[in-house]
């Protein structure tokens, strides 16, 4: 038995309007070369470029549509979120865009890129020690005590509802999909997205992705329940997360059809075939859905596959160490 969602397809088109102008229509790229390495007789491979979003990443979207409908009065006092660095950069310049300010709380140990663009935003930094403390709980204390509003970086049926305009344009350009590949960190891009991909075509099969040591949402969805496990230690920062959202949660619960797990490895391989053969630069979290794919974590055998390549926000070094590893 299925209960009525927490945000709706109306809700993505809403979003889709709020952020037409504000935020970028990123291309779709499609590769021979990625469709014979798949094995999959005709198939074909359309890669939503979210690495081109402003920030660097999807983020933005969700960022600006629970910002920009925020009360007047309240957007004049700011705003405040946690991230391990996109939603962070998200957040800034969405408060930088509606002319208001915001405070950030970054783990320690995020890639200085990220803290250093955050800043450039014009929000001030607050840090904390991801493995020891309760981001949720630090985050909610410092917008109680500096009176923000608090945009959490997933669990928020707005953020949802503007990470799903990425699945939006990119059916709206392809057509029908057999399947629908996204990374799964706390699981707002991946609601989203199920949410507007089983709207407008009910049969896609739709795939998230997780590393192999943050597999909190398919232990939960395997469960029927939230599960905790202890902050993973992965290449992909942005999806190193100990528990789904309960927003989140109760929306792939319904819609999502299956998670595949990655390594660190095939993260590793999936940039470096990003940078050599596509000619783009994905950070380790917008690589997990290709790298899924091209290490033949997707069952099924779909013959038209969507992917999205979340974000590209890596520095120099860190990107040649990672994929020279």
């Amino acid at each position: 038995m299925t209960t009525a969602l927490p945000v709706t397809f109306d809700d993505v088109r809403d979003a889709a309007a709020r952020l037409n102008g504000i935020a970028h229509h990123t291309p779709v790229l499609t590769s021979r070369t990625l469709n014979a390495l798949n094995a999959l007789v005709g198939a074909e491979v359309f890669i939503k470029c979210e690495n081109f979003q402003r920030i660097g990443a999807f983020k933005f979207r969700g960022a600006y549509n629970a910002a920009a409908q925020l009360p007047p009065e309240q957007l004049a006092k700011g705003i405040a979120a946690y991230s391990s660095g996109n939603h962070a950069q998200a957040t800034a310049l969405a408060a930088r865009e509606l002319g208001t300010t915001a405070v950030i709380l970054m783990p320690e140990d995020a890639p200085q890129s990220k803290k250093e663009a955050t800043v450039g935003y014009g929000a001030e930094v607050v840090t904390y020690d991801r493995y020891t403390q309760d981001r949720t709980a630090l985050g909610e204390a410092l917008a109680a005590e500096r009176g923000l509003a608090l945009i959490p970086p997933y669990d928020h049926p707005h953020v949802i509802a503007g990470q799903g305009t990425a699945a939006l344009e990119l059916l709206e350009e392809t057509g029908e999909l057999d399947a629908l590949i996204a990374p799964v960190g706390g699981g707002g891009l991946m609601a989203g997205s199920a949410i507007t991909a089983k709207t407008l075509h009910p049969g896609i099969h739709v795939v998230g992705v997780e590393p192999d040591t943050g597999d909190d949402t398919k232990r939960s969805l395997e469960a029927g329940e939230r599960i905790t496990i202890p902050v993973p230690r992965t290449l992909a920062d942005g999806q190193a997360l100990p528990t789904p959202g309960e927003i989140t949660f109760a929306i792939n619960q319904q819609l999502v059809d299956g998670i595949a797990l990655i390594s660190d490895d095939e993260i590793r391989s999936a940039m470096r075939f990003a940078f050599e053969r596509l000619k783009i630069v994905l950070e380790p979290s917008g690589a997990t859905a290709l790298a899924a794919l091209l290490a033949g974590h997707i069952d099924n055998r779909p013959r038209r596959i969507g992917i999205i390549a979340s974000g590209g926000n890596i520095n120099t070094q860190r990107f040649t160490d990672i994929i020279n590893g």
